[in-house]
């Protein structure tokens, strides 16, 4: 029996539909079939039909190796380019958490 995977936020979904989307209308732009794309890509024409549909449980390599046959592979490196949102807490001053000391491997008695 299959487990079913957690559902993402729909604004994730979304953004992985269009993301499919995208890649589908790359590939037609192309004149690529579906059957080159995915022998290229070294994927079956089902994972290559879940991607251009989107789908969370295909694996980012994945969806990287399409990107690479279409030739988008350097699109991957503005993935996360900007972290407003972490340079916004280090311009804060925020301190990181920190751990507690490790303990000794023999503790000690004290004497009363």
């Amino acid at each position: 029996m299959k487990t079913r995977q957690p559902s993402l936020f729909p604004t994730l979904e979304r953004r992985l539909t269009a993301l499919g989307e995208r890649l589908r209308l790359a590939r037609m732009r192309r004149k690529f079939s579906a059957e080159t794309v995915a022998k290229r890509a070294g994927v079956s024409r089902m994972t290559l039909y879940r991607i251009e549909t989107g789908d969370q449980v295909v694996a980012l390599g994945s969806y990287a190796r399409v990107l690479a046959v279409l030739q988008l592979d350097p699109d991957l490196e503005k993935l996360a380019l900007d972290d407003a949102l972490g340079r916004r807490l280090q311009d804060l001053g925020i301190p990181p958490r920190r751990r507690a000391p490790r303990r000794s491997g023999v503790t000690q008695m004290q004497e009363p």
